[in-house]
């Protein structure tokens, strides 16, 4: 009976007996090709996967943190309790609720930083962007003068629940000006009972504004948890002067998918003055920069393939050299052209499927202990490689995509099957009669 082996198919039995590892340079060559492919998969499967994560967890936490529809007059919305019922009357729209956003100096134990304030109607809000999800100490109470801090913000300050800080607001800063002129222009002509009352009113002006910490909260966003500080509507509204007006309206739809649609069908029954923004709008820059990279990365990482994929040309050239001799004797007893042209194929594909086998176990792997293998390079050689106040994440994010983890298998294995093609157009072009005169 004959031995196993024999009983393959010639062109994979052939192709196996070239393959089979001895202690030559060209094993060396055909390892090297094998590694080159295995990294080339690993790399792209890592960095495509994370940079999908990475996009489509911003975009959680855009949705999470921010409404899906912001509408204003890029000044002072009056009457907004009107706009939001008209926008309530546009299928899709959920919600919608009033804020009041702009920068403020925060004061705690005399240090200050310029967060940006967002003042909101807890109820109306919690409607729109549910932020109790993000409470990671004390409560969303915003019943009283009371405010909610980022994780960030709130460890910079050194601020925990129950502490009060100071808020000084830029709303004023015209009214101040117009009083000092007013007090230089007085200098010197008016009585002292005069002059007592206008510091009164100045001092009245920047006078700041005490609230109590009631809760802590971490979007997982570091731009949010690092800029954002949550007080009630009406607080907002005293810092900045606006009476009853608010800044905006933010407006939550059925699908946030769906927000350039619905933003649409709302400028149809809202007034000429106002203006409607996504989401999408919001963040375009950065979502289009996101999918740039994304691509670009994917062509440049295919680099690699490409040049494991010329290892394995190169190493099959060589055995095309070695063998000549061999390939002649097959042609003279027979072998057909697609023959010759199968052993150097299937040569090609083995490399190519170990190299994607091995290169997807690695890929995967890496993905699912992303994080602790940052954490072990950063506490080993000291190198950050995702830095929060770069990337806004506390962690590395990483969404496997199974069709482009298809897509990188599958051109990395034709990649590896076509660098076979040239030696094995080269072997089934060998003359039976030279190659057997062949020293």
């Amino acid at each position: 009976m004959p031995p196993y082996g024999m009983q393959l198919p010639a062109p994979l039995f052939l192709a196996a007996r070239y393959l089979k590892p001895k202690r030559t340079f060209l094993a060396v060559i055909t390892l090297i090709s094998v590694i080159g492919v295995t990294l080339g998969i690993t790399v792209l499967i890592l960095v495509m996967s994370v940079m999908t994560g990475f996009e489509r967890e911003l975009q959680r936490k855009v949705i999470g943190f921010d409404a899906h529809l912001l509408v204003s007059n890029n000044g002072l919305m009056d009457g907004w309790k009107d706009v939001a019922e008209k926008a309530a009357t546009v299928p899709g729209i959920v919600a919608s609720a009033p804020f009041v956003q702009g920068p403020i100096i925060v004061e705690f134990n005399h240090q200050r930083l310029a967060p940006k304030i967002r003042g909101i109607e807890p109820e109306l809000e919690q409607k729109v962007s549910d932020l109790s999800k993000f409470i990671v100490s004390g409560k969303l109470d915003l019943s009283g003068d009371t405010a909610v801090l980022g994780s960030e913000l709130a460890g910079t300050l050194g601020v925990h629940v129950g502490d009060i800080i100071t808020i000084y607001s830029p709303g004023n800063l015209g009214q101040v000006l117009e009083q000092l002129d007013r007090l230089k222009s007085k200098s010197g002509k008016s009585s002292q009972s005069s002059k007592e009352n206008d510091i009164e009113s100045l001092r009245q002006l920047v006078l700041p504004t005490q609230l109590t910490v009631a809760g802590i909260f971490e979007s997982g966003r570091y731009l949010y948890d690092s800029e954002f500080l949550l007080l009630p509507l009406h607080i907002g509204q005293e810092l900045y002067g606006l009476g009853g007006s608010v800044h905006g309206l933010a407006v939550r739809t059925t699908d946030p998918n769906r927000a350039a649609e619905l933003r649409e069908d709302l400028r149809k029954v809202l007034p000429g003055d106002l203006s409607c923004v996504t989401w999408m709008d919001m963040n375009k820059q950065l979502f289009d920069a996101i999918a740039m990279e994304r691509h670009v990365m994917f062509f440049l990482l295919m680099f690699i393939i490409l040049v494991a994929a010329f290892g394995i040309m190169n190493t099959l050239i060589t055995i095309t050299v070695q063998k000549t001799r061999e390939i002649g004797v097959l042609k003279a007893l027979g072998a057909r052209t697609w023959q010759i042209v199968s052993v150097f194929l299937v040569q090609g594909m083995v490399v190519g499927i170990i190299g994607v086998a091995s290169g997807l176990v690695l890929g995967m792997s890496l993905i699912r202990w992303r994080n602790e293998v940052s954490h072990w390079l950063a506490s080993t050689l000291g190198v950050e490689i995702f830095p929060r106040s770069v990337y806004q994440f506390n962690e590395i994010p990483a969404e496997v995509v199974p069709t482009d983890v298809a897509l990188i298998c599958a051109s990395a294995f034709v990649i590896c099957s076509l660098a076979a093609l040239i030696p094995a157009w080269i072997a089934s072009r060998l003359d039976p009669v030279k190659a057997l005169r062949c020293e």
